[in-house]
């Protein structure tokens, strides 16, 4: 994995990441470089330090420390030593580079009538390595069809970072534009439009996507959700549309009118479980207007992904049924949150992220 990035580094710092094993720098996800801090590796097992001779230690003590000069370095070619060319990209706080590598910063911010115009005096970077995972969604898709219109139903994936989410729905468009329909006969593959925000689904270069999303699928990148979603349904026709991270107002309405037009929404969110993800306003108001058919709960371990399903449709109707018959006994609970299957069903490929 760490030949994907090696470009981005320092010669200094990549001689010592190549010195890891080989077992690790095959299941590398973060690379974490703070000045003249500790030097940290992310894998699916857990995160460890690493000397200058490329041991792994779970102290700092003795880790390779990051000059500030490597750093800078790091910078420049992170912009192709263009920061003010990346202003807007240091505004949100991460750069995508080819490949669908996003590098997240941490340091001084300024600001700008109250709100973030940039990052300077950057002294923390997170490279975040992407991959693909073919295949990872198909033992979930199954129960994310909606038969009527032979094609995928409006689901919501939650989980917390890196448990899969970007793979996953990667995936799950590859699948739909294709046409891998489990258990189906003469269905065909769908028109997909991704809206690829912060370009790590496709991972387009000038426009181009470097990974497979499929021959039926459009992707709009590095363009804002909301705005994409409309651009793609008034110019693209997609049948379903693909984004990832929704939680703005926005991206609220944007979904909504996607559904009232009749296509299919398949997006991502961040959340430690289906109850955290009910809590935040935005997803509750989808969740009540009955935007999403399906809801998928992805969490990673060191056995692999799983996936739980639930199907929102049926608990809808359920909760109205009880509302119907008690609606005192039904008060206590919430159509937008309901409970969780208690299986963890396997979706596919630990290093998913």
């Amino acid at each position: 994995m760490l030949e994907r990035v090696a470009y981005l580094l320092p010669p200094e710092l990549s001689e010592v990441l190549a010195r890891l094993p080989a077992s690790v720098l095959a299941g590398l996800e973060e690379i974490r470089i703070r000045e003249n801090r500790p030097l940290e590796v992310w894998t699916g097992g857990g995160s460890a330090f690493v000397t200058s001779g490329g041991l792994l230690n779970n102290s700092p003590d003795g880790a390779f420390k990051p000059s500030a000069d490597m750093c800078r370095r790091l910078l420049e070619r992170m912009t192709n030593h263009s920061v003010y060319a990346m202003e807007e990209e240091l505004r949100r706080g991460y750069i995508t580079v080819e490949g669908g590598h996003r590098i997240g910063l941490a340091g001084r911010t300024v600001l700008e009538e109250g709100k973030v115009r940039s990052i300077r005096d950057i002294g923390g970077f997170n490279v975040r390595i992407a991959r693909d995972a073919a295949g990872v969604s198909l033992n979930t898709l199954p129960m994310l069809i909606d038969r009527a219109r032979q094609s995928i139903a409006s689901t919501l994936i939650v989980g917390a970072p890196r448990q899969g989410k970007t793979t996953f729905i990667r995936d799950l468009a590859r699948a739909v534009s294709y046409g891998k329909w489990p258990n189906t006969s003469g269905w065909t593959g769908r028109k997909v439009g991704i809206v690829d925000e912060r370009s790590e689904i496709a991972a387009c270069v000038r426009g181009v996507p470097t990974f497979d999303v499929g021959p039926r699928t459009d992707v709009m990148d590095a363009c804002p959700k909301a705005e994409g979603m409309m651009m793609m349904i008034r110019s693209m026709s997609p049948e379903v549309l693909v984004v990832d991270e929704i939680g703005r107002d926005e991206d609220v309405e944007a979904i909504r009118e996607a559904v009232r037009a009749g296509v299919a929404v398949v997006a991502t969110a961040h959340a430690g479980g289906w109850q955290e993800a009910a809590a935040r306003p935005a997803i509750r108001r989808l969740l009540q207007d009955n935007a999403f058919a399906r809801g998928v709960v992805l969490k990673r371990s060191e056995a692999g992904l799983a996936a739980r399903v639930i199907d929102l449709e049926l608990v809808a109707g359920q909760n109205a049924a009880s509302t119907a018959s008690s609606p005192a006994r039904a008060a206590g609970h919430s159509p937008a949150a309901p409970r969780e299957p208690t299986s963890w069903p396997a979706a596919g490929d630990a290093n998913a992220r």
